[in-house]
């Protein structure tokens, strides 16, 4: 039997824990893929669940691959399937926030020059808002005001919250809820 063979099978007999700290230790791609592929069907069902179009799917599990590559230099993990669902659920919901930020306008021509000035109105009205939603975000407790701006403002996600600020995830999930009520009813309050 050839060397490169042997070298696959005696790859595929590990547990996904030795993987790990085998893809650590030589940082060898063959390793962490190994480890990757038993996981695919459920990364890429996460991602249909989420993304609902399967080649963004698709496109989804390569790029998770290789946000593996580096986020497992720096992350310790116990369980990969589990730690491994929750990156490609977190990937997916950023992506998906990220596509939301796109919006496509339809250029219309007739619209382009009007001596209609009806619309100022709504662009106060928007920057009203604007200035009572900084008001009341300035006015939540540190942490839900550190959370709510991170996770809101600057699209963090919940791990990387939790890596900036070092709460535990639970707290993150929490002071975030916690502070979107409060806005809400500072909001209503100062309506």
């Amino acid at each position: 039997m050839p060397a490169q063979l042997k070298h696959i099978q005696s790859i595929a007999s590990l547990t996904d824990e030795a993987l790990l700290v085998e893809f650590k230790k030589q940082n060898d791609q063959q390793l962490l893929a190994q480890l990757y592929m038993r996981y695919t069907s459920l990364v890429y069902g996460v991602c249909m669940k989420y993304l609902k179009d399967a080649e963004a799917a698709k496109d989804a599990v390569m790029n998770i691959y290789q946000e593996l590559l580096t986020k497992l230099q720096t992350h310790e993990v116990d369980n990969f399937k589990s730690w491994l669902y929750v990156v490609a659920k977190n990937h997916c919901l950023m992506q998906l926030r990220k596509d939301k930020k796109m919006q496509i306008v339809e250029f219309t021509p007739t619209v382009m020059q009007s001596e209609d000035f009806s619309h100022l109105d709504d662009v106060l009205e928007k920057e009203s808002e604007l200035k009572k939603l900084e008001f009341c975000i300035e006015h939540l407790p540190d942490e839900q005001k550190q959370s709510i701006q991170l996770f809101y403002l600057e699209s963090k996600c919940y791990n990387e919250i939790v890596e900036q600020t070092g709460y535990e995830w639970n707290k993150v999930r929490s002071l975030i809820q916690n502070g979107r009520r409060n806005l809400k009813i500072c909001m209503e309050k100062n309506g």
